[in-house]
């Protein structure tokens, strides 16, 4: 059914304020799932489910379906629908323990997210990444198209160089902003991050490997060493860490793979000084049980 059609059956209206634009279209519906990877008995950590039209989709898989969703009208309407497979959690998806809430230590999280909660909830995969093997989520293109740049571009940034650390990030396909209702005011496109089985390259911390990329984007028309020395706590050990690092400082940040951007935060030490050892960074493999 449209999403029209059963929004007007159940008495209730998109919620404008809350970012909500239902997906409707079965075929894309069934290869956002199909993209999700899932096998039967698998499970699946939804957020944001709405109507429930990717949950069955992704119920078809015989995956089970864990469905966190924080519109109250929208958890009662899906919990009347009684769908075999599905679990519905009232909660807020950006403040999920994703594995916690599926029971399970390895989960895969899929959603079709509201624009102003996707950075929000692309970060907390990042800190629940030894938990999600898979994420797959429909976002504003342009976002999707930022998290899949290479370096060169001006899309490539911040979130491109974190997630890329640990994930292998692909634009799946492209979604006019006709497919929804209400359509947004601009098109969507859905993305895969797929765990690596180790991170791409070796860090001290995942939180100083964050400064230390924060800082050399903070200033995007900047050279990478005056980007840099904007930090404080970097700023009196950047010449040493770049000469360590084999980094020419003259250049931006977004010319930086995440190769690079990780010897540069090696170069820097632990708690900012460049001459301390790095210690390996933690596997990003599931616990073993």
């Amino acid at each position: 059914m449209h999403a029209r059609d059963l929004l007007k059956q159940l008495g209730l209206r998109a919620k404008e304020s809350w970012g909500q634009n239902f997906l409707s279209d079965e075929g894309v519906l069934a290869d956002i799932a199909e993209a999700c990877g899932l096998r039967a008995g698998d499970t699946v950590v939804e957020l944001g489910p709405g109507l429930g039209s990717l949950t069955r989709a992704l119920l078809a898989t015989g995956a089970k379906v864990v469905a966190v969703e924080r519109d109250r009208d929208m958890v009662a309407a899906l919990e009347a629908m009684k769908l075999e497979g599905l679990t519905v959690v009232a909660g807020n998806a950006a403040e999920t323990d994703f594995a916690k809430v599926a029971g399970v230590p390895d989960v895969v999280v899929c959603g079709n997210l509201p624009y102003h909660l996707s950075s929000p909830i692309l970060f907390e995969v990042l800190e629940q990444a030894h938990a999600v093997k898979r994420a797959v989520f429909t976002l504003q293109a342009e976002v999707v198209e930022r998290l899949a740049a290479r370096p060169g571009g001006r899309d490539y940034g911040l979130l491109t160089v974190l997630l890329g650390l640990r994930y292998d990030i692909e634009n799946v396909m492209s979604l006019p902003a006709a497919y929804f209702h209400p359509p947004p005011k601009v098109d969507s496109a859905v993305v895969a991050l797929e765990r690596l089985s180790k991170p791409r390259a070796e860090v001290t911390s995942d939180a100083h490997f964050k400064k230390v990329v924060k800082a050399s984007f903070a200033h995007r028309r900047k050279t990478l060493s005056n980007s840099l020395k904007g930090d404080k706590a970097l700023e009196p050990l950047v010449a040493e860490a770049l000469a360590k690092s084999g980094i020419d400082g003259k250049r931006r940040a977004e010319t930086l793979s995440v190769e690079e951007f990780a010897a540069l935060e090696r170069a820097f030490g632990p708690s900012g000084g460049a001459s301390s050892a790095p210690r390996p960074a933690p596997s990003s493999s599931p616990p073993q049980g």
